[in-house]
């Protein structure tokens, strides 16, 4: 059986935004490493960008910990943002209506910049 692959790097900018760049397959086998990531001393950072664009595969077990990670930053007075999420991808979080809860930008850029109030 081949088990899926996901590497994670990840930093925190200069004004304390947390961001994980995700490389690989999110299933079953790599949840627990991708909740990891998604968490800074101890539970989930209130301002976190996901840079996708080297994500091949993502399935529910992703999504659930992308809404977990999404109650939390929100219940924080956070945010978490998406940023590069290839089509097929961006196609899935559209099917389950995360794309009307969690914003995705074309760049980490984009995804790090100040949002105004529209």
């Amino acid at each position: 059986m081949n088990r899926a692959q996901l590497t994670v790097a990840h930093h925190m900018t200069a004004d304390g935004v947390h961001v994980v760049v995700l490389a690989g397959e999110i299933d079953h086998t790599t949840t627990d490493l991708f909740r990891q990531a998604l968490t800074a001393q101890g539970g989930f950072a209130p301002h976190t960008v996901l840079d996708f664009r080297a994500v091949t595969f993502m399935d529910s077990s992703g999504i659930n910990v992308l809404v977990a990670a999404n109650n939390a930053a929100r219940a924080g007075n956070g945010w978490l943002r998406l940023a590069h999420t290839p089509k097929p991808l961006a196609e899935l979080l559209h099917i389950v209506g995360l794309d009307d809860v969690i914003p995705l930008y074309p760049s980490l850029e984009q995804a790090l910049a100040p949002q105004t109030a529209a």
